[in-house]
């Protein structure tokens, strides 16, 4: 069907509007991790990363695991989550490229979770409605460990993230640790939860990467939680907004800042770097070229042995 000048300026708008460098690296470059080798969790109880990811995002999540396992030096047990979106042959890539990950499929994870949520008809019904509530229902379901990390698809790491894996990996340490956000990502304000809640709860907590222990996402103190005025009211904020609620209650301090979610330019020395949703096309123009400058999504490589 031949476009109308409309629709094919609207085309090309979407496809080149953050620049060609960005198109070239999320169109052309991004599929390289699919030739680069497998990564292998080993069962490593210290910690388990738990991801969800999308047919929308999937491509991006492997950058994510691959960059985190190659600079990390750790093994740590995996588990991936699908919204609903990913369809059979997805999975098969991603179990070819995690070994040894367990990859829970959406319907398997509404068997499990139905009968857990059960008595909980408010969390019952946000997780029907919304994807994002598999971050924080079915993390905490299908966890085998006492520390989890969490980590979104578009956290890409690009030195060893000391200060996160000594948190992770000391037994005395029994906070929760997240990253800061750029901005209040709440679907509260700040007024609501001081009247309604008897911890100190923090602003600019985000859910896409940090610590947090098994005891917190209790679902008693999540549905209580979805009881509180407005929580409903943004749909991309209620599970950050949930998450900080928990982590909070249970005892929360933020990652240093290095960590920190910021749309400046790009710092050579953080670790890692996550590319939120104003700065999403940094992902591919940045992160993913300066990766491959350094080797990832190259045929050859061959990422080191965990210690």
């Amino acid at each position: 069907m031949r476009l109308t000048p409309g629709a094919l300026y609207l085309r090309i708008r979407q496809k080149y509007g953050d620049g060609l460098r960005a198109a070239y690296y999320r169109d052309v470059v991004r599929h390289r991790i699919l030739a680069m080798p497998a990564i292998a969790p080993a069962d490593d109880d210290g910690c388990e990363i738990h991801v969800l990811t999308s047919s929308r995002d999937w491509l991006n999540l492997l950058w994510v695991l691959k960059s985190f396992y190659r600079y990390s030096g750790r093994a740590y047990r995996l588990c991936i989550h699908d919204d609903g979106s990913l369809d059979d042959s997805t999975l098969d890539i991603l179990a070819e490229h995690c070994t040894h990950a367990r990859i829970v499929a959406r319907s398997d994870a509404d068997s499990r979770l139905a009968p857990l949520l059960k008595p909980y008809p408010r969390a019952q019904s946000f997780r029907n409605t919304n994807p994002l509530a598999l971050k924080v229902f079915d993390f905490a379901a299908f966890l085998t460990g006492e520390r989890m990390l969490l980590l979104d698809s578009d956290v890409l790491f690009f030195s060893r993230p000391q200060a996160l894996i000594d948190r992770i990996e000391d037994p005395r340490y029994e906070l929760n640790t997240l990253n800061r956000d750029w901005r209040y990502g709440y679907s509260i304000s700040m007024d609501t939860a001081r009247e309604g809640l008897s911890f100190d709860f923090v602003e600019n907590i985000n859910s896409g990467l940090g610590l947090i222990h098994r005891r917190t996402m209790d679902f008693d103190r999540l549905e209580s939680f979805l009881a509180l005025p407005g929580i409903m009211s943004h749909h991309h904020r209620i599970e950050q907004t949930l998450i900080g609620l928990c982590c909070c209650a249970a005892g929360f301090e933020f990652l240093p800042t290095e960590y920190d979610v910021h749309t400046g330019p790009w710092v050579e020395q953080h670790s890692c770097r996550h590319y939120t949703g104003p700065i999403r096309h940094r992902l591919y123009s940045e992160g993913i070229r300066q990766l491959v400058r350094q080797g990832i999504g190259r045929e050859n490589l061959r990422p080191p042995v965990a210690s």
